[in-house]
């Protein structure tokens, strides 16, 4: 329970990653907000925390709307009286050839994958500083650190950009106690990643020293660590997440 009565928000936590951070973070004692923009799939996460002793509660939330992600972070501050972690976790990846990208998708894109973190972190923040003390999350992509994959271009670019705001921000809000980091998962098994052709996902998995795809539950035990009080030294750091496939 090293979270005990901390309070949390998890963002695009109806699935995958996003889920399995939000069970493991109340599995730890916090109190979590499923934040996603699936409101009905988001519900059947919550339950499955509470049926297992876990605090949850649903905020469904268009991260792509700064007025929504501030809104977000005032009801759950006005249900828990405080925020303590953010992880900006909600991502989409549309798998679209640079020749037929439009400015529509490259906008949404965009906005959903690297606006909201501004924004959302903002508002997050400023609700930390009330009590001296923040973590915040943000979860990138080994494409942020390679380029694009299989159509992913402007995802891509995302998170980079992502990984860039993490530094900024960490900078920005670390005389405050808020710690800011970035994580940057490989090939997840995840919805995300079944668009891709079996032979594309083959032919990935044989350039992985581990040799296969990460689970979302590693790599929400690869973020549950920076989350923690007891991690006071670390800020605007990428942990690296991909079975080997980048060694920076």
């Amino acid at each position: 329970m090293q979270l005990l009565n901390r309070v949390a928000i998890v963002t695009g936590a109806a699935r995958g990653i996003g889920a399995a951070t939000a069970a493991l973070l109340a599995e730890n004692g916090a109190h979590v907000a499923v934040s996603d923009i699936d409101a009905e799939v988001a519900e059947a996460v919550v339950q499955q925390i509470t049926a297992a002793g876990g605090s949850a509660a649903n905020f469904p939330c268009d991260v792509s709307k700064p007025a929504q992600v501030e809104a977000l972070v005032a009801q759950v501050v006005a249900q828990w009286g405080k925020l303590d972690i953010l992880v900006n976790n909600a991502g989409i990846c549309p798998r679209i050839p640079v020749e037929e990208m439009t400015e529509e998708w490259f906008d949404r894109i965009t906005n959903v994958n690297m606006k909201s973190v501004f924004f959302l972190t903002r508002a997050a923040a400023e609700a930390m500083k009330t009590n001296g003390f923040g973590r915040v999350v943000n979860v990138s992509s080994t494409g942020g650190r390679v380029g694009g994959v299989h159509n992913a271009t402007v995802y891509s670019a995302t998170k980079a950009g992502v990984l860039s705001m993490t530094k900024s921000l960490a900078r920005h809000y670390a005389p405050f106690n808020i710690l800011i980091n970035a994580v940057a998962p490989g090939a997840v098994d995840t919805r995300m990643f079944e668009s891709i052709p079996a032979e594309g996902v083959a032919n990935y998995v044989a350039t992985v020293p581990l040799k296969r795809l990460a689970q979302p539950v590693e790599i929400a035990h690869s973020i549950l660590p920076l989350c923690l009080p007891t991690m006071t030294w670390v800020t605007g750091a990428t942990l690296d997440v991909n079975g080997g496939v980048v060694m920076m």
